[in-house]
């Protein structure tokens, strides 16, 4: 069964390029810097799909979520 959420971790980034995790935390913030997030807030799997130029379907698909 998917989960319904729409916030990216930094395990799912992992999970997506297969990349370290320094690498996935490095990755989530240069996309809070270019979108000039504050700390406490959180960056949408949208968001980061759109700045990478990823489709959010295959990735909602890869992420198992709704």
């Amino acid at each position: 069964m998917a989960e319904t959420r729409i916030t990216i971790e930094t395990k799912d980034i992992q999970k997506l390029t297969g990349k370290s995790k320094d690498t996935a935390l490095r990755q989530l913030r240069v996309l809070r810097d270019a979108l000039q997030k504050k700390d406490h807030q959180a960056v949408t799997i949208k968001e980061y799909c759109e700045y990478y130029g990823l489709d959010l379907a295959e990735v909602k698909q890869v992420l198992n979520v709704k």
